[in-house]
């Protein structure tokens, strides 16, 4: 019986491979050539599933921060699981975005790269928005809980809250990015995020008194 292809599959492995090249080298010196050496596939191949580099920039693009995001939502769940406080989880789960460690740096490097280039594409602009809009929906969210578990005081600004805590982080980010050996230092982590975090959620969470 035939082999049927596993096609969510074999877009997946293009997108792993370009995303290599774009984090290790540099989007000037990805060509579907150089994807397909990476993959271990033929040129053909890729467009076959890939009409042009733009669709091969969107999907990764995508991909990339589904992947960051299941991560994080991940992260999330272990800390529900463990009855942590609200703040606790939000730290640990935007310490999952910054360039860390080798799998989270591919992604840091995918993101900034394509999200500069998202400036004057329309079409790689669209999913740098939505991106950005869902993250600062998760913060703003996350607000929102910790005023009813009396995290955060009732006054505060979700929204404008959630956009500050973000700007932090990301900016954060882009420091570690250009000193990847202040990533080793969990202390500096702390030191830069929990503050900021801290000017929000000034209470203790009470979800979990009996």
């Amino acid at each position: 019986m035939p082999r049927v292809a596993d096609h969510d599959q074999r877009r997946a492995l293009m997108a792993r491979a370009f995303q290599h090249l774009l984090a290790t080298e540099g989007l000037g010196r990805v060509s579907f050539a150089r994807v397909a050496e990476e993959a271990d596939v033929s040129v053909g191949l890729i467009q076959h599933y890939f009409a042009n580099k733009d669709e091969l920039l969107r999907f990764s693009y995508e991909a990339c921060l589904r992947s960051s995001f299941a991560r994080v939502q991940a992260r999330i769940q272990r800390g529900e699981a463990d009855a942590e406080p609200i703040s606790a989880m939000l730290l640990a789960g935007l310490t999952e975005l910054l360039p860390l460690d080798a799998e989270r740096t591919r992604e840091f490097r995918v993101e900034r790269n394509l999200w500069l280039l998202s400036l004057h594409d329309a079409d790689l602009g669209d999913v740098a928005r939505q991106a950005s809009a869902e993250l600062h929906t998760r913060i703003a969210t996350a607000i929102d809980n910790g005023k009813e578990c009396g995290e955060v005081r009732p006054e505060v600004d979700s929204s404008t809250s959630a956009a500050m805590i973000l700007a932090a982080a990301r900016g954060f980010a882009d420091a570690l990015a250009l000193e990847p050996t202040r990533s080793q230092d969990r202390d500096s982590i702390d030191a830069v995020l929990r503050p900021v975090i801290s000017i929000v959620f000034t209470g203790r969470c009470h979800h979990y008194d009996r």
